[in-house]
């Protein structure tokens, strides 16, 4: 079974970018709270390592796996694996990361945003894409990638908040991706309700 099949047991992850390690850390441990358990810390820059290492560890010492975000260069994919991550997220399909993510043994969830680059996808042998930018696209988006590719599964990514992932999830979407609805205190029991855990995230709301 594929990594982000095993792993997706409730369709939301979370996207922590540009935040020092400690505030980095904060908000993984608020998504565990939730009942979030894919947590991803985008390295785009050297300066985000440090966030990914100290998240990785937090979520290492709790049981939870954390990936490594725009994933666009071999290069990237060693310093991710070298960092612990359990993953790598990218915006955009390269078939060079992919085989270098192979290389390392690290699922990767590639950026499509066209038929063609789903097609790729498929070619490449991956079952699960990130949808970017989903708000630019539309959820209706979603719903018409259904009826060519209804072996995809698609993660909506790119403006999704709490009051907008249902309907990218009503239109195909198999999980979205948040990221600053986490530190939104009025967004936290919606997105414990797409969790499956309302009562964590009321308790949540508590910590925020």
């Amino acid at each position: 079974m594929d990594f982000f099949e095993r792993t997706f047991t409730q369709p939301v992850m979370a996207i922590l970018r540009g935040m020092e390690p400690d505030r980095t850390v904060e908000l993984a441990e608020r998504a565990w709270q939730l009942g979030i358990d894919l947590v991803e810390v985008p390295i785009e820059a050297p300066r985000a390592l440090p966030s990914l290492r100290a998240t990785v560890q937090a979520g290492a010492d709790r049981g939870h796996r954390v990936g490594a975000g725009t994933v666009i260069t071999p290069e990237q994919v060693r310093t991710a694996s070298e960092a612990g991550a359990a993953f790598t997220v990218a915006p955009g399909l390269d078939a060079e990361v992919v085989d270098e993510c192979r290389r390392w043994d690290l699922p990767h969830l590639p950026g499509v945003s066209s038929p063609t680059e789903i097609q790729h996808a498929h070619r490449l042998g991956l079952e699960w894409v990130k949808a970017f930018p989903a708000s630019v696209l539309g959820s209706s988006w979603f719903a018409a990638m259904g009826g060519p590719f209804p072996g995809t599964r698609m993660v909506a990514t790119g403006g999704i908040n709490a009051h907008n992932a249902p309907e990218y999830l009503r239109a195909g979407a198999s999980a979205v991706a948040v990221g600053s609805a986490l530190e939104d205190p009025e967004q936290l029991p919606a997105l414990a309700e797409l969790a499956g855990t309302r009562e964590r995230g009321e308790d949540a709301v508590s910590r925020a």
